[in-house]
């Protein structure tokens, strides 16, 4: 319709990637008069291909408390391949190799965890395919789109709704305002939502394009580290001093039809990103720095050009406010470390998608009944760069990053495991209040791993301030993980001479057991 769109929709939603069109396609399925706009097109090159066990979990939650089927074909790397594209990889491991510059890699310095492939493979998303996907998914549901569409003005009415207008004089009308568009955000700008400076400790930026000709660095690497699964089956972290490098391959099983891999290197810095050079260059230096990475990149090419970043982070004051919510990377970033920034999207599209149908089922459109989703987002950024800020600075010396790889992964599994037993529970009775009920993060459980996280970023802020020893410090981590009991005796997480970790299945039976039975009241609550 043009120039003027005269329908009233229920929901705009303004971005159209993975928490836009996922949104878009639930509220669609619902009834609801969606509208998703964007400035862009599909398909798109986007970040944020590596997929973690909580994104996964989230996928199937989506899809079985919203009955929208198309959603569990990317809860696991099968129904992906099988049922969405045959352009993504597989994910079955977390790979860390730690260098230091001039000196030959040891082979006790390196990291990894597998997953439990018995139960299921994780996945590697190209995300063009899967953002289309989705976004395809919302509109056959009813959604109607506005793709090239670059909003440049919001009017909001507290009573009415939201008028929104484009760059062309298109106008557009709604009820509620989603901005899933990103760091340039209208919204924020709008009404001056972006801290600046952000409150995030993390401070880096990153480089990354799509290469063909990348190695696997099982084949490269003259040194034998003796890890349980193939690097080059999962996502590989190349970590050293002041950053780490992602390789994420998209080629590495045999039905794959992608001959790509994502790579992307990331740093702390604080330059002048007019004194940097080109992100060509950058990268051909990082790699003369440490030759071991180098000999994966041998016969690498570039498929796109590089792209650089200025600092990643940004945070808004609030996400929430009269007939709007910012969501994913509108409401903040913090880093591609450990792949977070999906399964956070995910979460929130969990909570607001059954707000914002309750919301259009009552007419009932009242700030109050979104405020804990401000709650929720803001909760998840601040953990978010807890755990990114501490790593950082444990990349300093491995004994710390060894000692945080523990933390993240006990923050992974029991925000993973947990989700997924009330997600059983749900199957089984469809009893709506087991999702409600752990939206405000307040269980004893979820509390204990934020606590975590804040021991974590108080220990490394103590070593990245000279106060403290990285060595010490990493004993305080080790020593604070067992005194709180997360884990049984025979997990080694508190053996830091344990470096490779593999949940196969009869491990997997004997900690569901223990997480019933022995654990401490907090872990034993969240799976009864």
């Amino acid at each position: 319709m043009s120039p003027h769109d005269d329908s009233r929709y229920d929901v705009a939603i303004v971005g159209a990637g993975v928490a836009g069109s996922t949104l878009g396609a639930i509220l669609a399925r619902h009834g609801l008069a969606v509208l998703i706009l964007d400035a862009g097109t599909h398909p798109r090159f986007v970040l944020g291909e590596s997929v973690i066990p909580y994104a996964s979990v989230m996928m199937k939650v989506l899809a079985e408390r919203y009955d929208v089927p198309e959603l569990a074909a990317l809860s696991n790397f099968r129904d992906t391949t099988d049922r969405v594209s045959t352009m993504c990889g597989q994910k079955q491991n977390f790979g860390f190799v730690y260098h230091r510059h001039d000196r030959r890699p040891d082979p006790a310095l390196a990291n990894q965890i597998v997953l439990p492939t018995w139960f299921r493979n994780e996945s590697h998303w190209f995300r063009q395919d899967i953002d289309a996907y989705l976004f395809t998914t919302a509109v056959r549901y009813g959604a109607t789109h506005r793709l090239n569409t670059r909003v440049a003005d919001i009017q909001i009415d507290a009573a009415d709704g939201v008028t929104l207008e484009s760059t062309t004089g298109q106008r557009f009308r709604a009820r509620y305002l989603v901005d899933a568009s990103g760091f340039n955000s209208l919204v924020a700008e709008r009404f001056g939502l972006r801290e600046q400076p952000t409150r995030a400790r993390t401070h880096s930026r990153t480089l990354f394009t799509h290469m063909v000709g990348v190695a696997p660095f099982d084949e490269v690497s003259d040194i034998r580290y003796g890890q349980p699964n193939p690097w080059h089956n999962g996502t590989l972290h190349h970590v050293f001093e002041g950053g780490w490098l992602w390789v994420i391959p998209f080629d590495n099983h045999d039905r794959s039809r992608n001959p790509l891999c994502s790579v992307g290197l990331t740093l702390l810095d604080r330059t002048d990103p007019e004194q940097r050079p080109a992100p060509e260059r950058e990268f051909e230096d990082f790699l003369h720095r440490f030759p071991a990475v180098a000999r994966q990149f041998r016969d690498a090419r570039t498929v796109r050009p590089w792209v650089s970043t200025g600092r990643l982070q940004n945070s808004v004051s609030r996400t929430v406010g009269d007939r709007y919510c910012l969501t994913a990377t509108a409401a903040g970033t913090v880093d591609a470390l450990f792949s977070r920034g999906i399964a956070n999207s995910f979460e929130i599209v969990n909570a607001l998608a059954r707000r914002i149908i309750d919301a259009a089922t009552e007419n009932d459109w009242a700030t109050a009944r979104f405020a804990d989703i401000d709650s929720m987002q803001q909760r998840l950024f601040d953990a978010h760069d807890d755990l990114v800020y501490a790593s950082y600075v444990a990349f300093r010396d491995y004994e710390l990053w060894n000692a945080m790889i523990r933390v993240w992964d006990t923050y992974s599994f029991y925000a993973a495991a947990s989700l997924e037993h009330i997600l059983g529970k749900y199957v089984s009775s469809r009893d709506d209040s087991l999702f409600r009920g752990r939206e405000g993060g307040d269980s004893a459980l979820a509390r204990g791993l934020r606590e975590l996280l804040v021991t974590a970023r108080t220990i490394c802020g103590a070593v990245e301030r000279g106060e403290l020893d990285a060595g010490v410090a990493a004993g305080k981590l080790i020593d604070h993980l067992n005194a709180e009991r997360f884990w049984p005796d025979y997990m080694p997480h508190g053996k830091p001479e344990i470096k490779f970790f593999d949940m196969n299945q009869e491990l997997a039976m004997r900690v569901m057991h223990w997480s019933r039975t022995e654990a401490p009241h907090r872990i034993r609550e969240s799976f009864a």
